[in-house]
């Protein structure tokens, strides 16, 4: 016979589904009074609900076994997507009308779904490839239950569709304004946002390579750049737009003002990281200020200048994004962020609040890819 290896989330999600049988048991008399005697599907669940408790049960009963952790996760993946996909589905059509039993039951899948990361976070692999693939599936299946959790809240306790709308609705809405959303991001991304970065990023580590070489540059910068980074960008942004008008340049302005000192600072901080004892042997090597600063200080500074450039991938959007609520053409993201809320378009905001989102997230892998290429021998990441 198998050992038992019960978790706390396993049993609290059995509890849970015994008390939301018990509860439902007892409101099935209020139920069928409450339906369409002419229509036998008048009320969500009818068929399927025993489907679903048995579910949820059996996979928490199987995860208790001595299973092999990728089995076991593939045991609670299966069981709490399925319960938690049924769920959705069958509140649709009936939002508002959820009772006790579908929120327990819905916190039930919930726990076999942390179960079933916690078990997928605890393996181990010896092949590089599976180490890889693991990254990718944990926060994948974390992301969705997010999704699932958003989605079945807002459907089941009748959230107002203009306070926060499903995330269904808004996929809908994205896949629907395709070449609206690719003109928004054009304006935004393409334009403000990369142009400024690479210009607001270029000029900060210049900028920090002169405050090296001449001490009163660093003395007179470094307390400069603290304070522009405190100044906030609403002010900043409708200066940028009288001055420079209002099309993508004024945005690029307010993404290189934010984006400049950041790189300044961590880059004269990581410039400073080198250790005496490797400077003096450049000294013993006759090396110069340009050879040690390009054989061994700008290496030391380059996961100081990668932090800085991964904050300032996301620092460009938000700047670009909120420079766009004080005078742009009719297009951008912030522009349509601004006008759909006037309008109530709700989905449609959140549709741009998600592509920026996914844009964001997309432009810091990309760079933390180029840091993990750049900086192979970094013990930071040899240890990753």
């Amino acid at each position: 016979m198998r050992a038992l290896k019960p978790s706390w989330q396993a049993v609290l999600a059995v509890l849970l589904c015994l008390i939301a049988l018990a509860l439902g048991a007892m409101s099935t008399t209020e139920m069928a009074a409450s339906a369409q005697p002419s229509s036998p599907t008048a009320y969500p669940y009818l068929g399927i609900k025993g489907l679903m408790y048995g579910l949820a049960v059996v996979a928490a009963l199987l995860s208790m076994l001595a299973l092999a952790p990728a089995l076991e996760a593939l045991v609670l993946c299966v069981g709490s997507t399925a319960v938690a996909l049924m769920l959705v589905s069958g509140i649709t059509g009936f939002e508002g009308t959820a009772l006790a039993p579908y929120f327990l039951l819905l916190i039930a899948a919930w726990l076999l779904g942390w179960r079933c990361v916690a078990v997928l976070s605890s393996i181990k692999p010896s092949q590089r490839w599976i180490s890889t693939l693991l990254r990718l599936v944990i926060p994948a299946l974390f992301g969705a239950w997010i999704l699932f959790l958003w989605e079945a809240i807002t459907r089941g306790a009748g959230i107002p569709f203009i306070l926060l709308p499903p995330p269904s609705a808004v996929g809908v809405r994205i896949a629907n304004t395709l070449p609206v959303l690719w003109a928004d991001i054009n304006q935004t991304i393409f334009r403000s946002v990369l142009i400024g970065y690479a210009l607001g990023c270029a000029s900060g580590f210049l900028a920090a390579i002169l405050a090296d070489r001449f001490v009163f540059l660093r003395r007179g910068l470094i307390p400069i750049g603290n304070m522009v980074s405190a100044l906030p960008i609403i002010g900043v942004a409708p200066i940028m737009v009288m001055w420079f008008g209002f099309d993508w340049h004024s945005k690029a302005a307010v993404v290189v003002i934010m984006t400049f000192f950041p790189m300044l600072v961590n880059t004269v901080a990581g410039l400073a990281a080198s250790g005496h004892m490797e400077r003096d042997l450049m000294r013993t090597y006759a090396s110069n200020y340009w050879q040690t600063l390009a054989k061994l200080r700008l290496p030391a500074a380059a996961p100081f200048i990668f932090n800085a450039l991964k904050i300032n991938s996301t620092l460009a959007l938000i700047g670009a994004i909120v420079a766009e609520f004080f005078g742009t053409p009719v297009v951008g993201m912030g522009f349509r962020i601004s006008t759909e809320v006037g309008r109530m378009n709700v989905d449609m905001v959140w549709a741009e609040i998600a592509v920026a989102a996914l844009a964001g997230s997309v432009f810091y892998g990309v760079v933390a890819l180029i840091e993990r290429a750049a900086t192979f021998w970094h013990p930071s990441v040899r240890g990753g």
